[in-house]
């Protein structure tokens, strides 16, 4: 039942999703170019200076204030910033190494269960949802679902190792600007990670279209197999997305509980000394984690809701009269989304200027909210020019009448739950506000007390989230059934190039300052890179809380593609063999949880015994005179992540495998469902917890108001109870809970791809 046709003809959607691509891709290169002007030499600072004058923050330039036209500084940033980018390649490698092993054997795996669900025959077969039409053969499904899942794969890839080189690039541009002024810094460490974001964001767009219209010079009318192949470029990049963020994490989380504990508890030195033997490994570490494991899981999420929303619009209306510039709609409503983060870039880097360091927090907030404003526009904007008035969608065996503005509120409701979730994460993470202040006030009576304030803030946080994430859920259920809420994720993701870049800014101030404190800066200019650090680590929490309730809302889409596909209507909780799963499916969180803690643990243990041995034994470490040994540290890392990461890996990449093909369909349901609800409450709770403990300890060694001088100085009995609940929230924030939310997501395109091979041949314990 369609009333009209879109108002955009299909050659005007050929058009516009490449190009808005290519001008995400212009734009990204426009800002390197920016970024890149800021030259490691002393003739920049020279030709740069204006003696003796003040610019227009009151503050003056470094060459007059301190008299530094000493290359000394810009060569020892420059060689802690070759340090650090040696570290990161040669982690990258090693791991993209072991990656590329996984990849094949995988590709290996998905061809041959999707091939064998017809016995590898070549015939045509009847099409899973019109019994009277005949679709492709499955052995070619199996062949472009392999291809799929390689190109989702290689693409994560390159979206994380290219966010990292221009973290790299740019973390000691962003030391040296500082000099100069805290807006100076800011524009460079935000233009860079502009840099990332846009270039993630046109990378996943123009790699998924170019793969449909390849595919479908085969596939044809057949839009139904085309789109379930598609499938596999979703699970190449959350696969990535797991092992980058467990090993990512493991590395960042091993050097950083090491050089807290020994460097600030033991020794009352910062953890960014020169002096601390893990603090090339704890920079490292900020890249690995916060940029590569961030670039591919957010680029996974948005792989896996376009995925979702295209296999359901494949059977639906949409497919069914092959109205290709409707189908498009998820990649159209990601094209827009460009533009209007390209607009809302303009206002960081442009438009406003930071004069003072207290306005660097809220400009990036505005990012946010000027964002989902404009994004709404654009929502209206393509789905009333691109869906026709009416049209179907397919709803577990039935097709619902959907009209185009109750599409428009779906999608909407997902990018407004997007922001609530931020603004949240915000309230309950930044030092700025009462709830990260009262950790840092218990932190008075010591340990103890902070810990148990700090794990009651993380559980306390999750109350709003869920219900935005529930209300979204409901609404966009209702109005379009699963394609409401697959395009509901969208709607959340669709400000992807702003989130990435407010993201990555985080990891990259967090290194200017730790290269401003080696380099032996002053205290004015550490005051500035430690004001963009503290911004950067809410940045971070707001980063990974909007990844988990993005995971949320693309695992229910995938859950309910997955059922729709496995020709489930109803999953019922009273069937003993669901609810096993749904109790398994709860339990599998935690056990991830206590797999990468652990990991951790071991990995930290093994590095504080080096920084302690390495202090106690090398004389003139203290002194200065002698240099530590930053290169084992960052051997422990390396090997601990390595060696760790597999076992949590395997545990989410074969459950679904394993329940499928032993318990079948019904019992799988159970899991997705039991993994999604558990591991939603247990990823929110950790990650906050970990980014309020972490922020309180800033509050306390920043000493910005009376009630934070209070608690200090640094080395005082309260800052060292707030290092003690940093370096617990270490691997909460930065590997279990950003970990989790792959887990969830993962588990469940994962059942989607193999859903044909399920079908035909799972559950063979209960045909026994």
């Amino acid at each position: 039942m369609e009333s009209s046709s879109a108002l955009l003809p299909d050659l005007g959607t050929q058009i516009v999703i490449p190009v808005c691509a290519v001008i995400a891709i212009v734009f990204s290169l426009v800002q390197w170019l920016l970024v890149s002007r800021v030259k490691l030499s002393l003739e920049n600072d020279v030709s740069d200076s204006v003696k003796n004058v003040q610019d227009a923050h009151g503050d003056y330039l470094i060459e007059e204030e301190e008299g530094i036209n000493d290359q000394n500084v810009v060569e020892t940033c420059v060689e802690i910033q070759n340090a650090i980018s040696e570290g990161i390649t040669s982690f990258l490698f090693t791991e993209y190494q072991y990656l590329g092993v996984f990849m094949v054997a995988f590709a290996i795996l998905i061809f041959l269960f999707l091939g064998s669900v017809e016995g590898f025959s070549t015939k045509h077969q009847p099409c899973t949802y019109d019994k009277e039409k005949l679709c492709k053969p499955a052995v070619v499904t199996a062949i472009f679902s392999t291809l799929s899942f390689l190109l989702g794969a290689v693409t994560s890839v390159v979206s994380g190792f290219l966010g990292m080189k221009i973290a790299t690039y740019a973390n000691a541009r962003t030391t040296l600007e500082a000099r100069k002024g805290v807006g100076r810094a800011f524009i460079v460490a935000f233009r860079s990670g502009a840099v990332m974001g846009f270039f993630l964001a046109a990378n996943g767009l123009l790699v998924l279209y170019i793969t449909i219209n390849l595919f479908k010079i085969y596939y044809g009318d057949d839009w139904e197999g085309l789109f379930e192949a598609i499938t596999g470029y979703g699970l190449g990049g959350s696969s990535m997305a797991l092992f980058g963020r467990v090993g990512g994490g493991i590395y960042t989380k091993a050097a950083d509980v090491g050089a807290d504990l020994v460097g600030k508890v033991d020794r009352n030195i910062p953890a960014d000394d020169p002096r601390n033997p893990a603090v090339i490994a704890d920079n490292v570490g900020d890249n690995v984690g916060d940029i590569a494991g961030m670039g591919s899981d957010l680029f996974g999420s948005y792989a896996e809701s376009s995925c979702a929303a295209l296999v359901v619009a494949s059977i639906s209306s949409f497919g069914i009269t092959h109205d290709f510039t409707a189908m498009c709609y998820p990649l159209l409503i990601s094209s827009m989304g460009i533009l209007v983060c390209l607009i809302t870039t303009l206002f960081a880097t442009d438009f406003f200027e930071i004069k003072v360091a207290k306005e660097i927090e809220p400009s990036l907030k505005k990012q946010l909210v000027i964002s989902t404003i404009l994004m709404t526009l654009g929502i209206a904007i393509v789905t009333w020019t691109c869906v026709p008035s009416t049209f179907t969608i397919f709803n577990f065996g039935t097709q619902n009448v959907v009209k185009n503005w109750q599409l428009f509120l779906c999608v909407s409701v997902g990018l407004w739950a997007g922001l609530i979730i931020r603004i949240v994460t915000e309230y309950y993470t930044s030092n700025s506000y009462s709830p990260v202040q009262e950790v840092a006030d218990s932190c008075r009576t010591g340990a103890a007390t902070n810990v148990i304030f700090g794990l009651a803030l993380g559980y306390k946080s999750v109350v709003i989230p869920i219900f935005a994430i529930a209300i979204s859920i409901f609404v966009s259920f209702t109005f379009a059934a699963m394609y409401g809420v697959a395009v509901a994720a969208l709607g959340m993701l669709s400000t992807i190039a702003t989130g990435l870049a407010i993201d990555a800014y985080g990891p990259i101030s967090d290194n200017a300052g730790g290269i401003a404190e080696m380099a032996a800066m002053s205290h004015r200019i550490r005051d500035r890179t430690d004001a963009l650090d503290a911004a950067g680590n809410t940045t971070a929490a707001i980063g990974k809380g909007f990844a988990i309730g993005s995971a949320a809302l693309v695992s229910f889409a995938l859950f309910g593609a997955f059922v729709s596909r496995a020709g489930i209507t109803i999953v019922d909780l009273l069937t003993p063999k669901v609810f096993i799963g749904l109790i398994v499916g709860a339990m599998l969180p935690y056990w991830f949880s206590a797999m990468t803690m652990k990991s951790v643990g071991i990995a930290a243990l093994k590095m504080v015994e080096e920084v302690r041995w390495q202090f106690n034994t090398i004389p003139g470490i203290m002194d200065g005179h002698m240099k530590p040994d930053y290169a084992t540290c960052v051997k422990i890392s390396t090997d601990a992540s390595f060696k760790e990461m597999i076992p949590p890996g395997a545990l989410v990449m074969l459950t679904p495998l394993i329940v499928g093909v032993f318990f079948g369909f019904e019992t799988l349901s159970g899991v997705l469902a039991g993994s999604l609800v558990s591991g939603l409450q247990i990823a929110i709770s950790a990650s906050n917890t970990g980014g309020a403990w972490d922020n309180a300890n800033k509050y306390i060694e920043a000493g910005a108001s009376a009630h934070a001088r209070n608690l200090g100085p640094k080395g005082s009995e309260p800052h060292k109870a707030a290092v003690i609940g940093d370096t617990i929230g270490d691997p909460l924030k930065d590997t279990l809970g950003p970990s989790l939310n792959i887990l969830i997501k993962l588990m469940a395109v994962e059942s989607l791809v193999f859903a044909p091979f399920f079908a035909a041949h799972g559950g063979l314990l209960f045909k026994i």
